[in-house]
């Protein structure tokens, strides 16, 4: 049986056809499947999301909703609309408290604690909702999905805790803050209006939209479910490919400036162990270091070997591939899995209107983003270890092939120490990204909520650790750059007999050399490297103005455009 089993397609998710996306300010929901892109877009880049006006899903969420009508009225027991929630649900409704009892469900959510999530992940939050709504398997009146749209459309956006949701039942405390803001539950539900904070129904009356209340099922369809922990997963997921692209490109300065050798990437090596990931890496590295005048172009089977240096490069350098593989492939399966995840239904109970039944079962159980988001912290961990590594060779005389210790410039003044200091910032980061890397998935309570949740998925945590991680690892890129301009620098002098590395760069990381000295403020000169005299800066600010590039998206990530494209070809 098992044998038979595929992983979900477009094919097999309901209701959604996939199309092309078109580059504009404008995301489409409901009619194709949704992309980590334009969940980005409309989450960081304020793109306006447009609902589907297809016929046949507006009937069939109409159709939820009159299912659920008629199941109070009748009487029928249905989870959480004729019961009472969880370990209570032996408990039965009278008709008449069902509308009350989604209310009050909001009311006694808004338990959460800690600091505000960013803006971008509840806004991410709120597309999935309304994605996932679309599908018409909840029984959801069409206004609350409307109203996501125009809170979005709008900038305005919840006031939502990082603490207080165990993954279980979906991120019912979070997303009880959404519900609670869209709807106008209460003035202490808050918001951000455009940058301001003021109360829920403040906001609704800027917007001309009255306070409502829930009808029966709504509370529940609106909070149960892993839209909060999968908004924040598919951004990380995002970010991390960001970072995986700057580590290709980060490793190809650093193996130039270490007058290091192609011959390791060659195809014929990597066809005898054919891993896409470690095929994918080998092949772009070819393409990172073509043209190159700093490092030895040996495809053709010649080596520089003269009787000092090693005859072969370092296993940092020289099993790279086999080193990065993995996390290429590991990084491509998460984000088939979140894929998977910001199109599904994940609340319950769910409604089949064409057999007129509704079904309990536990999609809203985020295991799937605990496990993912567990996996690519470690991930991230492992990439930042093999750029540290490469940071110590080119710190170390003995090792980085003619360079000064620590990347000294200007090694005639007595008292430089180059990038000595920064190496130590970056092996600080690094042991908390390995850390990170430790997994909360399997540390869940078995005693949650009456034993009720009595295995539960920790989603949230995992989405909120890799957010912490991700931030990290951006700090630990800057230090990363930093190193690998310098040491072409250097490495350009000793070629070339000046320090402009534009010169005798490859063209594929010419771009992303310029990127961050145009970030920093120093253009390439002939006359001195990247960092001259300790004194002529402070490498804290470099090291911020870095960071803020990437986590914007700007010069430096477009730099490695090629490279993010290719990743996102599907293998």
């Amino acid at each position: 049986m098992l044998d038979n089993l595929t992983a979900p397609t477009a094919q097999t998710l309901p209701l959604l056809q996939l199309s092309k996306v078109k580059k504009n300010t404008e995301v489409g929901i409901g009619d194709r499947l949704l992309t980590i892109e334009e969940v980005v877009k409309v989450a960081r880049e304020a793109a306006q999301v447009k609902l589907t006006t297809n016929s046949h899903i507006l009937k069939r969420i109409k159709a939820a909703c009159d299912y659920i009508s008629q199941a109070v009225d009748s009487g029928k027991p249905i989870y959480g609309v004729t019961t009472k929630f969880g370990g209570m649900a032996n408990t039965e409704i009278a008709p008449d408290d069902a509308s009350e009892l989604q209310n009050n469900l909001v009311w006694y959510h808004k338990a959460g604690a800690g600091k505000k999530l960013p803006i971008p992940e509840v806004r991410a939050a709120m597309l999935l909702r309304m994605n996932f709504h679309l599908q018409g398997a909840s029984g959801i009146r069409w206004k609350l999905i409307d109203r996501m749209k125009t809170f979005l459309n709008n900038n305005v956006t919840p006031h939502v805790p990082e603490l207080g949701s165990i993954g279980a039942s979906g991120d019912l405390t979070p997303l009880a803050y959404i519900t609670g803001s869209i709807i106008g539950l209460d003035k202490r539900f808050t918001v951000d209006f455009k940058g301001v904070e003021m109360s829920c129904l403040e906001a609704l009356e800027r917007l001309g939209m009255p306070p409502i209340d829930l009808l029966p099922k709504e509370g529940l369809a609106m909070m149960n479910g892993t839209s909060v922990m999968t908004g924040i997963a598919a951004l990380c997921t995002y970010d991390a490919k960001v970072l995986l692209a700057l580590a290709m490109g980060s490793h190809a300065l650093m193996i130039q400036g270490l007058g290091g050798t192609n011959q390791s990437f060659h195809p014929f090596i990597h066809r005898l162990k054919p891993h896409f990931g470690q095929v994918w890496t080998a092949a772009e590295m070819v393409k990172l270091l073509a043209g190159s005048r700093l490092s030895f172009d040996e495809l053709n089977g010649a080596n520089h070997f003269n009787g000092e240096s090693l005859i072969q490069d370092r296993y940092s350098l020289r099993c790279l591939p086999q080193y990065m593989g993995p996390i290429v492939d590991g990084m491509k399966e998460i984000e088939r899995q979140i894929e998977v995840e910001i199109n599904s239904v994940t609340d319950n109970p769910v409604i089949d209107v064409n057999h007129q039944a509704s079904y309990h079962g536990g999609n809203f159980l985020g295991q799937y983003i605990s496990v993912g988001m567990d996996r690519l912290r470690y991930l991230l961990g492992l990439l930042a270890k093999h750029l540290d590594v490469q940071v110590a060779l080119l710190a170390a005389p003995e090792f980085n092939n003619g360079l000064s210790p620590s990347l000294v410039g200007n090694t005639e003044g007595s008292v430089n120490m180059g990038l000595k200091a920064l190496q130590i910032t970056g092996n600080s980061i690094m042991p908390m990204l390995t850390f990170y890397g430790n997994s909360i998935a399997d540390r869940f309570p078995t005693h949650a909520e009456q034993f009720n949740q009595n295995i539960n998925s920790q989603g949230f945590a995992a989405a909120n650790l890799t957010r912490n991680s991700i931030e990290l690892a951006q700090q630990y890129m800057a230090v990363a750059l930093m190193f690998g301009v310098q040491a072409v620098d250097l490495r350009t002098f000793k070629v070339a007999g000046h320090y402009d590395g534009q010169k005798c760069l490859s063209s594929r990381t010419k771009p992303l050399y310029e990127a961050v000295r145009q970030v920093v403020g120093k253009a390439p000169s002939a006359k001195e490297p990247y960092i001259w005299n300790d004194r002529d800066q402070f490498l804290d600010e470099h090291l911020a103005a870095i960071t803020a590039d990437i986590q914007a998206g700007g010069v430096i990530v477009e730099a490695v455009k090629e490279i993010l494209q290719e990743l996102g070809d599907r293998d």
